[in-house]
């Protein structure tokens, strides 16, 4: 990771839950909790019943994890 990108990525290994998803990769922990779970995401989400609700899971994603996805997150995010 360049120095000029370090506002956009960190992985905080020291976390408990470190990594939070199966990734080959470095996983950015600057979204950890997802900012666009309440929005349509381009990631790979699924929507599971949970106590009679459908509710959005994403476990198998890791879209807003990747660094090269930051530029797509904040736009998305810009248009909220």
């Amino acid at each position: 990771m360049q120095t000029d990108d370090s506002s956009r990525f960190f992985a905080n290994r020291k976390c408990e839950y470190y990594p939070c998803h199966k990734y080959s990769d470095d996983i950015n922990c600057l979204f950890c909790f997802c900012p666009l779970y309440d929005m349509d995401c381009p990631g790979n989400y699924k929507m599971v019943e949970k106590n009679g609700k459908l509710v959005k899971s994403c476990i198998d994603c890791i879209f807003p994890h990747v660094p090269e996805n930051y530029d797509l997150v904040m736009e998305l995010l810009r248009k909220r």
